[in-house]
């Protein structure tokens, strides 16, 4: 404890004799971000390599089979909702022509 003392009143006492040592410069934060960048984009597509060599790409009959398939569903909701908005339209138009009379 005595010597933690000792190191302090040292301290505060050589603060204001000798020559001063300037303070070391530190670059801004926001300067070592910029600086990161090409670091951190390098690691990124190794990751993505390292990542794409996981993948299981399917064969070109199963894109075929789930192609066929979406095309076959979208088509099967477009008649479907072109028929229920016809229906609806339809009786729409019934009720507002009871209400015109």
């Amino acid at each position: 404890m005595a010597e933690a003392l000792k190191v302090n009143n040292e301290e505060s006492q050589s603060s204001g004799r000798g020559p001063e040592r300037q303070p070391e410069r530190q670059t801004p934060e926001w300067l070592q971000r910029i600086g990161e960048y090409p670091r951190r984009f390098r690691q990124f597509l190794h990751e993505v390599r390292v990542e794409m060599r996981q993948v299981t790409w399917p064969t070109p009959d199963d894109v075929r089979a789930t192609t066929l398939v979406v095309i076959l569903t979208v088509f099967f909701f477009g008649f479907y909702l072109f028929a229920v908005d016809l229906g609806v339209s339809q009786l729409v138009e019934k009720v507002l022509k009871a209400f015109r009379r």
